[in-house]
This record gives C-alpha cells, sequence and structure tokens, in this order.
C-alpha cells in the first residue's frame, strides 16, 4: 500500500462549477486519482494536476456506469496503488451520495479519510431561482426527501411531509411525479404551488411552474427529465415571475 493512501470525498456542488469550496480546488489539485460522478461538472476536472488519473463513475438515475460495490472495490484499488483518492461527488457527499458507505469500506481496509462538504443543489438550486425554502408567515421547515429508495420504491416519507406545511424538496424523483402528486392531492394540497428545476444553476437550466394538479401536465409538456429536482410548498409563490405576475393582476383590478 502507497504510504500517502488516502480518500477525500468531495461535495462538487449543484451544477455550477463556480458553486464550489476553495478547499474542495485545492484537494482537486493534490489528487492522484478522480474518480467522478454524473452530475460532478466534468469543467471542475481542470483543477486537477498533470498526471492525475481521471475516472468516470457516473450514477444517476438511468445511467449506472459502475455499481455501488464496483465503485468500493476501485477506490481501495485506486488508493492502495496510487495514494490519495478523491470521489467527486455531485451536490454534498452526505446528501444521498452514499458517502457512509465508502468510508466505512476505507476505512476498513486501513485508508485515511477527510471530507470536503458541497453545496447540495437541495439548497442552492431554489435559491438560484430566488425561491426561499422558509420564509417568515409562511412556513418554518423544510423537507428534503429521495423520491425514490433503495429497493426502488418510492419513500414513505413523501405521504408525511405531504400532511405538514413545511416546502418539501425532492431529489431523484421525476419518475414518480404522478404518483407524488397523487399523494399531495389526497392530503388537499391540489392548489399549492410546484416548481421543476432541471439542471439547476447550470447553463442549460429548464424551470416549469405549476400546481400539484396541474405539474405533470406541464413538466411532460415542457419535456423536463432527471437531474431535477421537485419543490412542493407556499414559499413557491414567492418566485419573482409570479410576484410580478400577481403584482400586474392588481394594477388592472384596480383599473376595472
Amino acid at each position: 500500500m502507497q504510504a500517502n493512501s488516502r480518500l477525500t470525498l468531495v461535495g462538487a456542488g449543484p451544477g455550477d462549477p463556480d458553486l464550489i469550496t476553495l478547499k474542495a480546488i485545492k484537494i482537486l489539485g493534490s489528487a492522484d486519482v478522480i474518480l467522478y460522478d454524473a452530475l460532478a461538472n466534468e469543467a471542475l476536472l481542470k483543477h486537477a494536476r498533470p498526471g492525475t488519473i481521471l475516472q468516470f463513475v457516473g450514477k444517476r438515475y438511468g445511467c449506472h456506469a459502475l455499481s455501488q460495490s464496483e465503485i468500493n472495490i476501485l477506490i481501495i484499488e485506486m488508493a492502495t496503488r496510487h495514494g490519495h483518492v478523491v470521489r467527486l461527488k455531485g451536490g454534498d457527499p452526505f446528501v444521498f451520495g452514499r458517502a457512509q458507505e465508502e468510508i466505512e469500506v476505507a476505512r476498513a481496509h486501513g485508508i485515511a479519510v477527510d471530507v470536503v462538504p458541497g453545496i447540495s443543489s437541495a439548497l442552492a438550486v431554489p435559491a438560484s431561482q430566488m425561491l426561499p425554502l422558509t420564509c417568515r408567515g409562511i412556513n418554518e421547515s423544510f423537507w428534503v426527501t429521495t423520491g425514490t429508495t433503495q429497493s426502488g420504491e418510492l419513500s414513505a416519507d413523501i405521504e408525511l411531509a405531504a400532511k405538514s406545511s413545511a416546502t418539501v424538496i425532492m431529489l431523484m424523483a421525476m419518475s414518480k411525479l404522478e404518483r407524488i402528486t397523487d399523494i399531495f392531492k389526497a392530503n388537499g394540497k391540489g392548489d399549492t404551488p410546484v416548481a421543476i428545476i432541471q439542471n439547476g444553476t447550470c447553463t442549460n437550466e429548464k424551470m416549469v411552474i405549476g400546481t400539484v394538479k396541474d405539474i405533470v401536465f406541464r413538466a411532460e409538456h415542457a419535456g423536463l427529465s432527471n437531474p431535477a429536482i421537485i419543490m412542493i410548498g407556499e414559499v413557491v409563490r414567492l418566485h419573482p415571475t409570479l410576484v410580478a405576475a400577481e403584482a400586474q393582476q392588481a394594477i388592472l383590478q384596480q383599473r376595472v
């Protein structure tokens, strides 16, 4: 084993390559190997020094270059043979990034582990659209949940979230959008506003705003797909386009 064998889990941020921390950039420049995911912007690889081994290990819905067990094996092999391995993960490693599994495998093989947090898309993507997750007088909390569990089923937490007044942010959930809206409608939330943002913070970002009862149609019409976040909650009404439309409507009513 290399004397400097170690693993660093690095959060790549939500997509925009500028939304990565200075510490993450420094770590990328010190790596012997970078194993990067599908949601990590490849523009970040320019921070690697010449000669660094760069390997794509993409994992997201419909895109599995390697299974998680294969990635775990690769981490051990690369760290043992080359030294410092950086796992570059979209968003933050600890938000649905399966970081704990990789940490446990590395430690079991005597490999030191560090973590560099990243900006989660659950927080950054709404913010980039001027959508707050919480707002005084509207809600006091927010949920961040996956749409798909390890078994491939819809998360039971969505049923609980639909009963609350919280903003609900769902990741990896586009394939189950219709079932999700059915749950919210069953809880009396048919008129609750919804925003779906695909490729958030990136140049090819697309967004659709609607309500629980019509968002499936709107998303299909716009051709939205993964990677995207689904945001359900009254705070969606604060999006600048809706605020402007409401103000314009108020002006028209005054003229009548």
